[in-house]
């Protein structure tokens, strides 16, 4: 009797793990124990889109280094669609083809929960540019168990801002006038980047910020923005904004004495300052940053212990804020085309 009643026992002990077990916390990073995770050589890289040349130079570099490590990589195309790329990001759990996923979030905080469910199914996930979360201010990662890759919006932000008064030093006028371009005032991330931007220059005396307008990140809106301010603001010193919209500032502005600072770092961009039509940028090496997302992603599903955040102004010099004599004494040339 005692014998059966002991057996009892340890079996209901047992169940009562199981039931533990199977309730433990969703979001504490850990992979489940039936993993779905595939190939740990193989990438799954979910980009911005395929019409983009910051994703397309991202993933040259996360498709080479895959190749290197003996894997592969696939591109994933949303488009800009947030609820495309977490359909997609769905499929890719469910396909149990990936072991590693390298992340363009369009919507950082809409992400979460698939990214979530990755992890806790054994895949190893690196956020690449765009934080995955609600915070804009860190380089850390906000999902318990990714590797965080990013360029912190905030910081973003200080550097545009670092770059816009010393341009301003290049001015004879006193306030200096600066318009900043907005990306996008519907993107929390692009808030928080202006937001940086406004208050870094308001620190420094005789800069005034006379404008914010959304510049947005084509040539088209950068000329049409810049149109508007010229008719509020004709006598603006400094302008700040995406490189691409700064292209199209210049068409609207021939003949002017602007400083410009472009946040973007394609060849294009780069030239622009080597040849004195701009004042710097924060610059970003877009394809080592796609390599090293890929390092990292593979180093760690092979069971390495890797970094698990890494700020990308770290992989340029000075902390990504150049000017014409750094970049010609640090050979920078730009790693993609816009």
């Amino acid at each position: 009797m005692r014998a059966h009643l002991l057996k009892r026992h340890w079996v209901t002990l047992a169940a009562g793990l199981v039931l533990l077990a199977a309730c433990a916390d969703p979001d504490d990073g850990g992979a489940s124990g039936d993993s779905s995770a595939g190939d740990p050589k193989s990438i799954a890289f979910f980009g911005f889109a395929k019409a983009n040349s910051f994703s397309v130079a991202t993933f040259e570099g996360v498709k080479e280094q895959a190749a290197k490590a003996g894997g592969k990589a696939e591109f994933f195309d949303s488009n800009f669609d947030a609820q495309a790329q977490i359909r997609q990001l769905q499929d890719a759990i469910t396909s149990k083809r990936f072991g590693v996923f390298v992340l363009q979030a369009n919507d950082g905080t809409a992400v979460v929960p698939a990214v979530r469910d990755a992890v806790r199914k054994g895949i190893t996930v690196v956020v690449q540019f765009t934080p995955v979360g609600t915070r804009y201010d860190t380089a850390e990662p906000q999902v318990p168990g990714v590797i965080s890759l990013v360029d912190v919006p905030t910081l973003n932000g200080e550097r545009l801002g670092h770059l816009g008064r010393d341009a301003c030093k290049q001015v004879k006028a006193k306030p200096c006038k600066v318009a900043y371009f907005e990306g996008l005032k519907t993107l929390p991330l692009d808030n928080a980047r202006t937001k940086a931007v406004v208050d870094t220059l308001k620190t420094v005396p005789d800069v005034d910020v006379v404008a914010q307008i959304e510049g947005g990140y084509t040539r088209d809106t950068g000329r049409k923005a810049m149109q508007d301010l010229l008719q509020a603001h004709s006598d603006v010193n400094v302008v700040i904004g995406s490189s691409q919209a700064l292209f199209g500032a210049e068409d609207a502005a021939k003949g002017k004495k602007i400083q410009y600072v472009g946040n973007g770092a394609s060849r294009q961009a780069v030239k622009a300052v080597t040849e004195g039509r701009w004042y710097g940028i924060p610059y970003l090496p877009v394809k080592t940053a796609g390599a090293k997302a890929a390092e990292l992603g593979l180093a760690k599903a092979d069971g390495k212990t890797v970094a698990a955040s890494t700020d990308m102004s770290s992989l340029a010099p000075n902390g990504g804020e150049l000017t014409k004599d750094l970049i010609a004494s640090s050979g920078i040339t730009g790693e993609y085309d816009e």
